[in-house]
């Protein structure tokens, strides 16, 4: 139904570094790795990324990584030379490190392949911090692997980590689509006129499309018929799979789930086209950091 450049990259994709397989199995090698002159490493505070004052990635050499840290990933290999992230332990931040922007704040100013690399960075140190302990036996686990895997030294058990599914879909109204739906959540944002597409977990033992299909039934009433695939998107917060679709409605009434949704409608392409350039007081669409701005312009420009 739609296409998208294949040139194209979304913000959090994009990562350039080779994450280097063949070392992690390898202790002595990524020790080595870590200790080496030509390593750089992007230190975190409360999960907010080292920036300069240029509102660069600050990577730093191991002779000025701070002594204390609450947890340390290898991400992989850029030209040969090692890349890690580090998490740090202390609650003040040590200087020469001053600036910690939040990520979805600092990839503004960030290339796509720098932006990349937050992801992979923070989704790693994100979940050390959520899993201390052994989901089997509850014993602590550790860091394994370059920060890869947990593993649980009581039960010998492995943990990995996990990448939620989410589907976001932009549904047109039929076949011709001249009307696109789209809601807004309960919540801080319930009482603006800032509207996004659809979106939900994937569940257990369901396809994309079933997903997409049951979601927008439960949230706006209406039916789905055809589902395409359109893109997908990194989001380490903390740490999802975006997966755009587009679909075409079998009915239109809608029908909302008041305690999910605070308003679910169709917008005209003329709507739309304003919102995205930025003319239309009465809707706020997301900005370009988001697969929903994508999937939206996908649609109005169609």
């Amino acid at each position: 139904m739609y296409t998208v450049d294949s040139n194209f990259v979304h913000t959090f994709a994009g990562n350039p570094l080779d994450r280097a397989q063949h070392l992690r199995k390898d202790q002595a090698a990524l020790g080595a790795l870590q200790r080496s002159d030509t390593s750089r490493f992007l230190v975190f505070h409360q999960l907010k990324v080292a920036t300069n004052a240029a509102g660069s990635l600050a990577w730093i050499p191991p002779s000025a990584l701070p002594s204390e840290l609450k947890s340390l990933v290898f991400l992989g290999l850029e030209n040969g030379a090692g890349r890690f992230a580090a998490s740090l332990a202390a609650e003040e931040t040590p200087s020469p490190i001053e600036t910690f922007s939040d990520c979805r704040q600092a990839v503004a100013g960030l290339s796509v392949e720098d932006a990349g690399i937050v992801s992979q960075a923070r989704a790693m140190l994100d979940w050390h911090q959520r899993n201390p302990y052994c989901a089997v036996c509850g014993n602590p686990s550790r860091a394994s692997r370059g920060g890869q895997v947990r593993q649980c030294d009581s039960c010998n058990k492995h943990i990995f980590p996990r990448t939620d599914p989410v589907a976001i879909m932009l549904i047109q109204n039929d076949a011709k689509g001249d009307f696109c739906l789209l809601g807004k959540s309960q919540g801080r944002m319930a009482q603006s006129n800032f509207y996004s597409a659809l979106a939900g977990f994937v569940d257990q033992g369901e396809s994309l499309e079933e997903a997409v299909r049951r979601e927008v039934k439960e949230e706006a009433g209406i039916s789905v018929g055809q589902v395409s695939y359109h893109s997908s998107q990194p989001w380490p917060f903390p740490s999802s799979l975006m997966i755009g679709c587009h679909g075409i409605a079998l009915n239109q009434e809608i029908v909302i789930d008041t305690e999910e949704m605070a308003d679910v409608a169709w917008f005209d392409r003329t709507q739309v086209l304003s919102a995205i350039a930025g003319d239309n007081p009465n809707l706020r669409i997301p900005g370009p950091g988001a697969i929903a701005h994508h999937l939206i312009i996908a649609w109005a420009n169609a």
